[in-house]
């Protein structure tokens, strides 16, 4: 893969804990998930690793990413917090580190966690760096501060019922792919009747389509899910090829409908 190469399908890791938790995720190995995001506040950080070592794979054939929380962006705990992530994942370098959260109500100074952020990728403990739940008006703030090309994703809450068009379409123009949290909206697009009749064309599961038109419209998609059945229809969705009807249909789903909103939330665009 190319140096700022994200796959394109990956998986969250989101609630994969304990033994049961390294089981799904050596499962969605052997399916063929390469691409594994966790988080600092996730507690998946060590089945991720765990995995990673049992499934005999090399440390090369894996993109990592990982998140420092929004309770660590300040100085004296943002690098001990990176280099506990990678000790614990058990790797030298993570491919992508995100700020997980902006600070709330900049409680720590916006300049002092971004400039970290490029500190990390320096020291080597980051490929690449990136930036989560961040809206435009904070992507412009960033970029002014640390370069136009320094970001290599803004991974945000994104399914067919939350299309984000505003947000889409500043990214597009700066060239910033998004990564999609949540992309099936926690199972509830399962039941949408015009999902389900697309589905129904391509003898692939709703959740296929979800996602096909996700990545169809250049996100890149990261859906969490313990069972093998659901592990094998997700990956499925990279073979799925959907026409200009129904990629306009699906957008018609879109009605701003957000799942992941805490009072830390910045003020969101669409």
């Amino acid at each position: 893969m190319s140096d700022r190469t994200i796959p394109r399908l990956g998986l969250g890791t989101f609630g994969r804990t304990g033994d049961q938790g390294v089981a799904a995720l050596l499962k969605a190995i052997e399916i063929g998930y390469r691409h594994l995001d966790t988080a600092q506040s996730y507690n998946t950080e060590r089945p991720v690793g765990e995995a990673m070592r049992r499934s005999g794979l090399k440390r090369g054939d894996f993109f990592v990413t990982t998140k420092v929380a929004d309770t660590r962006l300040d100085s004296a705990q943002f690098m001990p917090s990176v280099r506990a992530s990678l000790d614990t994942i058990g790797v030298d370098q993570v491919d992508l580190l995100l700020i997980h959260w902006p600070s709330h109500r900049d409680m720590v100074p916006f300049e002092d966690y971004m400039s970290a952020l490029v500190e990390a990728q320096q020291r080597g403990y980051a490929r690449l760096i990136g930036v989560s739940n961040y809206p435009i008006a904070l992507l412009e703030k960033a970029r002014a501060l640390i370069g136009g090309d320094a970001l290599a994703t803004n991974q945000v809450e994104i399914h067919p019922y939350l299309q984000s068009p505003k947000l889409t379409a500043y990214v597009r123009q700066i060239g910033l792919p998004l990564t999609a949290y949540q992309p099936l909206a926690k199972g509830e697009v399962a039941n949408d009747p015009v999902l389900m009749r697309i589905a129904g064309k391509h003898g692939v599961t709703v959740a296929a389509i979800a996602l096909a038109f996700l990545m169809a419209e250049g996100h890149i998609v990261i859906p969490a899910s313990g069972s093998e059945a659901n592990l094998k229809a997700n990956f499925a969705a990279r073979t799925v090829v959907l026409d200009a009807a129904e990629m306009a249909e699906i957008r018609t789903l879109d009605r701003g409908y957000r799942r992941i909103d805490p009072e830390k939330s910045p003020r969101w665009d669409d």
